[in-house]
């Protein structure tokens, strides 16, 4: 796979590369994933960083390689398509601003605020450098333009810095080997929604650095869709809302993407349609406490992302983080496709309370009160780790199928939450719920291929837990669970299940055996547990038939059936360490 990149000259654009095919309405959403059963027999994703790995803003390491094709909602969105071969030239100093003029142009300056209007003139690009603490630059026109930031620094104190108020395309080029920042004023003269504002698309270009400052509403408000691409360099801090806001999509096809968000409820990036990842590396931290909001009548909490419509992450580099009360990793309200890439969630607050109402702290979550979420993972990587009362892990409203990829989760409540039927077709997935289940559907749960390692907290909390009118279905897959009991009733099954009592260490060998040939190999968690009602199963395992379960240094003779059993047990666990007492 070529990396399509562009070495941005000074100038302004006139390349004119072939069209990629838009993929994105075929291949993604609406697919038949079939079961992964190439993980028999295999062992579990190594887990052993899923209570110490950290996420933190990083500018400076190099943007991952991606293997998928650039997606734009329209072919004119990509620039290499475009030609803009009419430059005009602004530069700041100060408290003035100067320019070069050109045929169809009209520039107005006052002090440092420059407003710039090409009307219909075609191919102008406005090429931008300088410094002031004490200006602004509106674009506006009926065609498309570029905007290339060539070493600008605007602060404007009253109101926006970058103010692109044309309903056209405006494509933003951050030229090679430069800074460019942009800030505005934490009070206005005139009420504004961004640093930098677009009313139209706006389309990011060229390898350059931007960093963006909103300390009145968000940093980048976008009233149409966002694009960016393999190069960019782009910062954005708010201390007022959201980090990056787009009303129509977010589409990251590469780049190095920051946000950092201060305010309560405030999400690094917030879209009212979808976002799609394609590539780069993008990190959201968002530390805001949640909010009630009295035109909602709801509370509120923060998130690294948060989408109204579908999340789809098809390759690249995505963590997130809240700290935050009732805060949330990734929140979409209706759907989110997983298919290739790396995503990392860590949350550490708690619950949220006000007017009766209340926002949990979640490391992914999948639907609203009142839309059935769908969650589909076919790839890639996941890491979540939450903490705070009521931490969840992974959470739909709806359905949830995974069918390949590494899952990992450590939450304090349950790891990985259904509120309907949830599907297991194949992939690596260890759900630890130190205060709930591992595993936690509320319809039915269809196990068909993979490697499954679940552990529930003592007492009445389970390491796989199926609702109480629902059926546990098994047809495939290399199963560990423990917990305080196991709370699940069988439906059917191709394949024996054996249930028993006994204690892991953390980040040890678990395997079943039949007389000296290996079935199975596991590898526990970073957590011990003491005491636990264990439950096992593997293909080769038939009912009636006895198997040899090593735990550790352990063994014992268990055997298998078609139903389980398992009482409450006194133990639990905790990370790393001695066996705990019990609780």
């Amino acid at each position: 796979m070529v990396i399509a990149t562009m070495a941005w000259m000074q100038s302004c654009s006139s390349e004119n590369d072939d069209w990629i095919d838009d993929w994105y309405g075929e291949n993604q959403q609406g697919q038949d994933v079939t079961p992964n059963n190439s993980t028999n027999g295999g062992t579990t994703a190594a887990s052993g960083t899923l209570t110490s790995f950290t996420i933190d803003i990083d500018k400076t390491t190099a943007e991952p390689s991606s293997t998928s094709s650039e997606y734009f909602p329209e072919d004119e969105d990509n620039l290499d398509n475009n030609s803009f071969e009419t430059e005009v030239s602004i530069t700041f100093d100060g408290t003035s601003a100067t320019y070069t003029a050109a045929d169809g142009v009209t520039i107005s300056t006052d002090g440092a605020h420059v407003v710039a209007d090409h009307g219909s003139t075609k191919g102008i690009c406005y090429n931008v450098s300088g410094n002031t603490s004490s200006g602004s630059l509106t674009i506006i026109g009926d065609k498309k333009y570029e905007v290339k930031l060539n070493g600008v620094t605007i602060t404007n104190p009253d109101s926006t810095a970058l103010n692109l108020l044309s309903s056209k395309r405006a494509y933003v080029v951050l030229a090679s080997g430069t800074t460019n920042t942009l800030t505005d004023g934490s009070s206005s003269k005139a009420d504004h929604k961004g640093a930098l504002y677009c009313k139209g698309k706006l389309l990011f270009n060229g390898s350059g650095n931007l960093e963006v400052y909103g300390n009145y509403n968000n940093g980048i408000h976008c009233a149409d869709y966002i694009v960016f691409r393999s190069g960019n360099n782009v910062y954005v801090k708010s201390t007022a809302n959201h980090g990056i806001k787009a009303n129509d999509g977010v589409f990251i096809n590469g780049g190095i993407i920051n946000v950092e968000v201060t305010a309560a409820a405030a999400k690094g990036i917030n879209c009212e349609s979808n976002i799609i990842v394609n590539g780069g590396r993008t990190t959201a931290i968002a530390t805001g406490n949640g909010t009630y909001d009295s035109d909602d009548n709801e509370v509120k909490g923060a998130a690294g992302i948060k989408c109204d419509s579908t999340y789809t992450q098809n390759d690249g580099e995505v963590y997130l983080k809240a700290t935050g009360s009732g805060g949330k990793g990734l929140k979409t309200d209706y759907e989110a496709y997983v298919t290739g890439g790396t995503l990392n969630v860590i949350t550490e607050g708690g619950t949220y309370s006000s007017n009766n109402d209340s926002a949990s702290p979640k490391g992914i979550k999948i639907g609203t009160k009142n839309v059935h979420g769908l969650l589909n993972i076919s790839g890639g990587s996941i890491m979540v780790r939450t903490k705070g009362n009521g931490g969840e892990g992974i959470e739909s409203k709806g359905t949830i199928t995974i069918s390949d990829g590494s899952v990992l989760v450590s939450a304090l409540d349950d790891a990985i939450n259904s509120a309907n039927d949830m599907y297991i077709k194949g992939g690596d997935i260890v759900a630890v719920g130190t205060s709930n289940d591992g595993l936690d559907a509320n319809g039915n749960m269809y196990i068909e291929g993979g490697n499954i390692v679940a552990f529930g907290a003592s007492g009445a909390e389970a390491g796989i837990d199926v609702g109480e009118q629902s059926k546990l279905n098994i047809s495939g897959g290399n199963i560990f669970g423990i917990g305080g009991r196991i709370d699940a009733s069988i439906g059917s099954t191709t394949q024996g299940i054996a249930s028993t009592s006994g204690s892991v260490s953390a980040n040890s060998t678990v395997t079943i055996s039949d007389s000296g040939n290996t079935l199975v190999t596991f590898t526990m968690p970073p957590y011990n547990y003491n005491n636990g009602t264990i439950m096992v199963s593997a293909p080769g395992m038939t009912s009636g038939s006895s198997y040899t379960l090593t735990l550790g240094s352990s063994s014992q003779t268990v055997t298998a059936s078609t139903s389980v059993s398992g009482g409450m047990t006194g133990g639990g666990m905790q990370p790393g360490g001695g066996f705990p007492g019990g609780r």
